[in-house]
C-alpha cells in the first residue's frame, strides 16, 4: 500500500470515529495506529489526521506508562485530574454576588422571590456604570 493510500485509510478511520472520541481516547487511538505502521506512522497520522507529532507522542507516552494509578482508578471516564480549571469568581471574590445585586437592584423587575432577575439596563450600560462607580471610589 502506497503512502497515499495509507493516510486516506487512516483519515476515514479518523474521520468515522471523531464523534466518539475526547481528547484522551483520540491521543491513544492516534498512537496505537501509528506503532501499527512502524517507521514514519507518527508522521502518517499526523498528516492524516491533523494532530500534532507532540499529541500523537503524548499517546504513545500513556500507552507505554499504563500506570496502576490509571487502571485501578475507579473513575476511568475523567479526563482531567480533579480540582483542574479555573476557580469560581465568587471564591475569588466574596463581595461579587453583593455587589451584583446591588447594582441591579434598582432597576429589577418582575417576581422578586424568583432567583431569576429582569433588568432593563444592558450588560453594557451595567458595566458602564461598574466603572463609573470604581472611578469614583478612587
Amino acid at each position: 500500500m502506497s503512502d497515499k493510500q495509507v493516510v486516506e485509510s487512516i483519515q476515514d478511520k479518523y474521520d468515522s470515529l471523531l464523534p466518539y472520541l475526547n481528547e484522551k481516547t483520540r491521543r491513544i487511538w492516534a498512537a496505537i495506529e501509528a506503532r501499527s505502521l512502524g517507521w514514519g506512522g507518527i508522521s502518517q497520522v499526523a498528516i492524516a489526521t491533523g494532530l500534532s507529532r507532540t499529541t500523537i507522542h503524548a499517546g504513545i507516552r500513556l500507552l507505554l506508562d499504563a500506570s496502576e494509578e490509571e487502571t485501578s482508578n475507579g473513575d476511568s471516564n475523567r479526563i482531567r485530574s480533579l480540582g483542574a480549571g479555573r476557580k469560581l469568581l465568587e471564591e475569588k471574590d466574596a463581595m461579587l454576588l453583593s455587589d451584583l445585586e446591588s447594582l441591579i437592584e434598582p432597576v429589577t423587575l418582575g417576581d422578586p422571590e424568583s432567583p431569576l432577575k429582569w433588568t432593563s439596563k444592558s450588560v453594557v450600560k451595567l458595566a458602564r456604570q461598574t466603572i463609573n462607580q470604581l472611578a469614583s471610589c478612587d
